[in-house]
């Protein structure tokens, strides 16, 4: 008799469960949260390759449990299976957070140490995937179905509690914790591994009190058996033997005609999941090209609150608590009272349309956002931008043309970029500046495809001209970027928040990322003279500025150019796309895991779960391929996205017009065997039923699993 929770019918084990699934989920989705920023800040690598990594892990996180459901149920049984794979979830995670040590390595041992980390994980999670669930539903009586349905919305509301905390507190410890001087992504999936950890050992300590199935058989190999049987019987009889209706009625010579017949059933149903991949390849980008379109916005709220990019993820696990009880009360009840028949396969379509739109939406942010975006000079060219600091107005023109149609005043903030041409890979330029009717000559080398700044100042009646190199690209985790030009006869030293800038006499400090704030009251330091507190203003998401610090009267002052514009879009206009998104999800990915599970048998459910999980695993290739592969503009791929799935819902439907639904429940009625061998079926698939009813816990968690 297993022990119950304070005289209820509920299990005392299943609260070790419950706990466990919210610590391993915290694990996975708040190490998730960060990735494509971790690939592009502390890997370097550019958004196209951190993207297809990202999506090549996801994808791998939804091949493995098909592994993890065959060892469960032909091997170890799922409580051996659950510890086991939990320590290889441990060592992955333990791998992922020292490959984030800055001091441990090189790029490359970061690199692989990232690597090797992140597969363990994907074998860790994606092979515990099958089994928690129903294990924990291993632990009722067969009477207790009521308590059991309540500890799915149990286990459910943890799995969202666990992501959804996850991904609000662990891109805050990346950011606002400052570790080998920079972001503490150390840390940020360090509490990830802790929380596995606790996990682990949560899950052990229940241990006494679980009631453990041993293995019964893997139904999943059993139908691959049947059909790879079918399918060589085919072959080698069909030229000399009577012609069956059906190709898998080649395999009645060794499997029942009942097994045979729920094959027929369940392939029926994973003919019309051949679509479905395309929807996981749009819904899985919130964690990496949405994450990379947030990057690029205005992430404030006010003078006192920011969201950090990685953090918006979390919108989808808040709304999906929020939209599913308004669907289900308020929405399906008016669609029906209207008379109108939306069938399951009619909501998946819906569903698809509705994340078609929100790639829709993302492609009209994304055409916004990258107004404020320098591009880069094309090949056979640079980019240059003028520092007056002459003390007049002056004139800039190449040999034979005028750079700049006008003249340019003193210490005016440049508009914009020129784009000039180089011959080679670098050339010798002439430039001439005329100050005051004096024209001097600057000349200076340059490099194509590289962008620079002319700086101006005069000596006397001459013009005298310094070439810096200049970075335009955003900061990738949406933070300013500044750097001094110190025009003093000597070093200075500023503090601007937590960062510190030294600069020598005529130098140009080197870019730096600071926090996005009003710094109104930076400190300096200078031994000639006495130094006050200078105004900086407004640093914002997104810009990236140059300070002239020069002298007049006697006391430093300070000149503030934007040499990229700060971001200008604002965060908020990403709610929309994700209010489609999780819109879609409640009406493609519930409604289709409860469409799939009424029309197969119950002992089937375990095998449209493997296929249902494998159209997520394909979505992700997808997102790979064309990342690698298209080379598109954000906005352009957005659009391709929205433009493929629109044309796989016209297929979807015109499949779903020809199904027709069954009622599994009949089998029984139509396919009638010997009493004794009925029996002993019976007996094996209620014993199989009362894990493979489980194994997806409740047909309303998505992939959120």
């Amino acid at each position: 008799m297993s022990k119950k929770v304070c005289g209820t019918n509920y299990p005392l084990s299943i609260c070790f469960i419950v706990v466990n699934e919210f610590c391993e989920r915290f694990s996975y989705y708040g190490m998730k949260a960060l990735l494509t920023l971790y690939f592009l800040t502390y890997l370097h690598w550019d958004k196209d390759l951190s993207t297809a990594v990202y999506h090549a892990f996801s994808g791998l996180c939804y091949f493995t449990p098909i592994l993890g459901a065959i060892i469960a149920d032909s091997w170890l049984g799922k409580y051996k299976t659950i510890i086991y794979l939990s320590i290889v979830y441990v060592i992955g995670h333990v791998v992922k957070s020292v490959g984030a040590i800055p001091t441990v390595g090189n790029t490359d041992v970061h690199i692989a140490l990232s690597m090797v980390g992140l597969i363990l994980i994907a074998f860790g999670t994606g092979g515990i995937k099958p089994c928690v669930a129903a294990f924990g539903g291993d632990q009722f009586d067969e009477e207790h179905t009521s308590e059991r349905q309540k500890f799915f919305s149990i286990f459910y509301m943890s799995i969202n509690a666990g992501s959804l905390m996850s991904t609000v507190i662990t891109p805050i410890l990346r950011s606002d914790v400052q570790c080998f001087g920079g972001d503490c992504y150390a840390l940020a999936f360090g509490v990830p591994a802790a929380l596995m950890i606790v996990a682990l050992v949560v899950f052990i300590a229940g241990s006494s009190l679980y009631k453990r199935s041993p293995p019964e058989g893997n139904i999943l190999l059993e139908v691959c058996g049947c059909i790879g049987f079918a399918i060589r019987n085919r072959l080698q009889r069909a030229k000399y033997d009577t012609p069956r209706k059906h190709w898998l009625d080649w395999a009645e010579e060794k499997y029942s005609k009942r097994l045979i017949q729920e094959i027929k059933m369940v392939l029926r149903v994973l003919v019309l999941y051949i679509p479905l991949p395309m929807f996981w390849a749009l819904f899985d980008q919130q964690g990496s090209r949405w994450t990379i379109q947030a990057a690029r916005m205005n992430m404030a709220f006010g003078n006192s609150f920011s969201i950090k990019p990685d953090q918006m993820q979390m919108l989808n696990a808040l709304l999906i608590l929020v939209f599913v009880p308004i669907f289900d009360l308020i929405i399906y009840p008016l669609v029906r009272f209207c008379r109108i028949n939306i069938t399951p396969l009619r909501k998946m379509a819906a569903g698809m349309i509705f994340a078609a739109l929100a790639f829709g939406a993302a492609t009209l942010v994304e055409v916004n956002v990258v107004k404020t975006v320098v591009d880069p000079a094309p090949e056979g060219s640079y980019l240059m931008q003028v520092y007056n600091l002459a003390g007049g107005n002056v004139t800039v023109r190449t040999p034979g043309s005028n750079l700049f149609p006008e003249q340019i005043p003193p210490l005016q903030d440049p508009p914009e970029y020129v784009t000039l041409p180089v011959v080679g890979s670098s050339q010798e330029q002439m430039m001439e500046v005329t100050l005051n009717g004096n024209t001097s000559e600057c000349q200076y080398t340059v490099e194509q495809q590289k962008a620079y700044s002319l700086i101006l100042y005069s000596d006397a009646a001459t013009v005298h001209c310094k070439l810096v190199e200049d970075f335009i690209l955003k900061n990738q985790t949406g933070d300013p970027y500044l750097r001094f030009y110190n025009t003093l006869p000597e070093s200075i030293s500023l503090t601007v928040g937590d960062v510190k800038f030294t600069v020598p006499s005529g130098h140009m400090s080197p870019n730096q990322t600071v926090n996005r704030g009003e710094y109104r009251d930076v400190s300096c330091s200078i031994r000639s003279k006495a130094c006050s507190n200078l105004n900086l203003g407004l640093l914002d998401f997104g810009g990236s500025y140059t300070v002239i610090l020069m002298e007049d009267s006697g006391n430093i002052v300070m000149y503030k150019m934007e040499d990229v514009r700060a971001n200008n879009v604002h965060i908020a206009w990403q709610i929309p796309q994700y209010a489609l998104i999780t819109m879609g999800e409640v009406l493609f990915s519930i409604t289709g895991l409860e469409f799939s599970y009424s029309q197969a048998p119950a002992n089937m459910k375990s095998v449209l779960q493997g296929g249902w999980l494998l159209t997520v695993a394909f979505g992700n290739v997808i997102v790979l391929i064309v990342a690698e592969g298209a080379g598109l503009e954000q906005w352009k791929e957005f659009l391709l996205f929205a433009c493929l799935l629109l044309g796989v819902c016209i297929i979807f439907s015109i499949m779903a017009h020809f199904y027709k639904y069954v009622d599994p429940d009949q089998l029984d009625k139509v396919y009638m065997v010997d009493s004794s061998k009925e029996e002993d079926d019976d007996h094996d698939d209620k014993k199989q039923n009362k894990s493979n009813d489980i194994h997806l816990v409740k047909a309303g968690q998505g992939t959120r699993l």
